[in-house]
């Protein structure tokens, strides 16, 4: 079956193995006029590895906007292209998503290809009970956007999957540890590649393996749901008493707040302002 003139294909490829793509997806790479990859140098390897020809065209997040547009115009004219990123399937947490989009729009005829996929691949390999998931990507890098991110996601019942940087793991694992309490976490490393690995276990255990063995490589975090009984929250008494403990063992006030957020399933915010309410008038005067 031919592929369709002035259609769209979004192509999944490999996420490491290049024996994972399709049987359909080679014969679409073969047979369209033109690939739009996220990086054409990485797509190359894939094409000659298959003694594919096809001409290729960049499509990455720098230039996306411009490259559509173009794209859109070809599509009109009764080419053929395939959308592919360096690994998975475009749109996903990949450049891509503004392309389908204006396709939509200006009524071009788009097909699905599907493929590899490390958000299901890391939890298919996680060995933790996941009905079902949110798909996170990569959370805010710094600041008030990120601590607002974790935040929500501590309200959620369900188990988290999320992107990470090797430079970033650690300081991402500590910080869902301490907003979403106790949980079982598995970190996939390098999935369908030679290295391949999974580590899993509560959170100390994932931390004490990637303090002793710095990471590298592709990453997928997958923390399993809420139990019920740990996702009740504390009462706002229940908070202030816990707090006075605490700070009654000289147990500094910020890691205070920070401990009592993990153990009572509030967000640090939360936690922060009824510290702030029970500070005594020295406290105040002295700020």
């Amino acid at each position: 079956m031919a592929t369709e003139p002035g259609c769209l294909y979004v192509v999944g490829t490999p996420i490491g193995n290049l024996e994972d793509v399709t049987l359909r997806a080679l014969r679409v790479l073969k047979e369209v006029d033109l690939i739009a990859a996220e990086d054409t140098r990485v797509t190359r390897k894939l094409l000659a590895h298959y003694d594919i020809h096809t001409p290729l065209i960049s499509l990455h997040e720098h230039n996306e906007r411009a490259r559509s547009a173009e794209l859109i115009q070809r599509l009109q004219q009764g080419q053929a292209v395939a959308l592919v990123s360096d690994a998975g399937m475009p749109t996903i947490s990949d450049p891509g998503g503004r392309l389908v989009a204006e396709a939509v729009a200006a009524g071009c005829p788009l097909q699905v290809v599907p493929g590899p996929s490390a958000v299901l691949a890391a939890v298919a390999v996680s060995g933790l009970e996941v009905e079902r998931f949110a798909f996170e990507g990569f959370l805010p890098r710094q600041g008030q956007a990120r601590q607002a991110r974790l935040e929500e996601l501590a309200r959620l019942p369900h188990a988290l999957v999320l992107f990470e940087a090797p430079g970033r793991l650690v300081r991402t694992l500590q910080e869902l540890r301490d907003v979403l309490g106790p949980r079982r976490v598995a970190v996939a490393r390098e999935l369908t590649k030679r290295f391949e690995e999974v580590i899993r276990g509560d959170w100390e255990t994932v931390l004490d393996h990637f303090h002793r063995h710095p990471p590298r490589g592709e990453l997928v975090i997958v923390v399993a749901g809420a139990d019920p009984q740990d996702r009740r929250s504390w009462t706002d008494q229940e908070v202030a008493e816990a707090l006075g403990r605490l700070i009654a063992q000289q147990v500094d006030r910020k890691e205070a707040i920070r401990e009592v957020a993990r153990l009572s399933g509030r967000p640090r915010r939360e936690v922060y302002q009824i510290a702030l309410r029970q500070r005594s008038p020295s406290e105040e005067a002295g700020s």
